[in-house]
């Protein structure tokens, strides 16, 4: 088993566990099944590196048992299984910290797919920047600093006033990318391209959802993020 193996199924159809279990499987991952929220939150270890997480049981929902692993600071990848294909209860998923959305009926193949593509997003996040190829916004190591927010790259923590500010990947993602070209008018397509490069489901709509909660959890410093409407976002520097 190397890094990155072991898979957390959360669905009360146990067809459906059975044919990720056996897939994931036959892909060489290390599959654990669990038919409830509950029961899943009781197989839930550090080792556990993805979780398939069905909106849609009895019990305690799969938006629910995202949203109470992120409220205790866990940040298992969390791909959404949901029958719903509707843009929000998308969105729903993403403001509870989901990285992907799946929607029944799916194909294995692209079930595999995405759980390759969240996996590879997230090992790269784990390992520090240095290496990126033109990636000039997140190779710059070490801190940047604005008045009383500093943003950490090496460890992808932002403080404020000395307090640590709980940001998901993407809301760090957004932030880090701004801050780190503070003269530049990113557009939202920008944005997308950066930061959800395999996600192709994403729309203008999600940047503009994750930028509201972002700047809610900047508090009284949300001006840093400036819209230019017609154009996108950039990064206000406040004067000191």
């Amino acid at each position: 088993m190397g890094m990155g193996r072991k898979i957390v199924v959360v669905d009360d159809e146990r067809d459906i566990c059975e044919i990720l279990q056996f897939n994931l499987t036959s892909e060489g991952y290390e599959v654990v099944c669990a038919s409830s929220a509950e029961e899943a939150l009781g197989v839930i270890a550090p080792d556990v590196s993805l979780v398939l997480l069905d909106v849609m049981m009895g019990g305690m929902s799969g938006l629910k048992m995202a949203e109470k692993l992120r409220r205790e600071g866990n940040d298992v990848p969390i791909i959404f299984l949901t029958a719903k294909d509707t843009e929000n209860d998308m969105l729903t998923g993403f403001s509870v910290g989901g990285d992907d959305y799946i929607s029944k009926p799916f194909s294995i193949k692209e079930v595999v797919a995405r759980v390759r593509a969240v996996l590879k997003r997230h090992n790269a996040r784990a390992v520090p920047a240095a290496g990126m190829s033109g990636g000039e916004d997140v190779s710059e190591k070490g801190r940047l600093a604005f008045g009383e927010v500093v943003i950490d790259l090496e460890t992808k923590e932002v403080f404020i006033s000395g307090a640590n500010i709980a940001l998901t990947r993407t809301e760090f993602g957004i932030l880090a990318l701004l801050a780190s070209n503070p003269s530049r008018i990113f557009s939202r397509e920008d944005m997308i391209d950066r930061l959800w490069k395999d996600a192709p489901y994403v729309t203008e709509r999600t940047v503009d959802v994750h930028i509201t909660r972002l700047r809610k959890k900047l508090g009284a410093q949300a001006t840093l993020i400036a819209s230019r409407p017609g154009y996108g976002y950039r990064f206000n520097i406040p004067q000191q």
